[in-house]
């Protein structure tokens, strides 16, 4: 898999959704699975199964 960049858009209990920057989609995915410190608006990046915090 590639790597992609993500926004946080929405944050919704437990889960948020992700936002490609290139507008192409959206992605709906746990909490758990994010950094620490990510939050409404964070940029998120993708790569080897690993979201980092940009």
């Amino acid at each position: 898999m590639e790597p992609k960049d993500y926004i946080v858009a929405k944050i919704e209990g437990e889960y948020a959704t992700l936002r490609n920057v290139d507008g192409s989609g959206e992605i709906f995915i746990a909490m758990a699975l994010l950094p620490p410190g990510t939050d409404l608006g964070s940029r998120l990046h993708y790569e080897m199964f690993t979201y980092t915090l940009v």
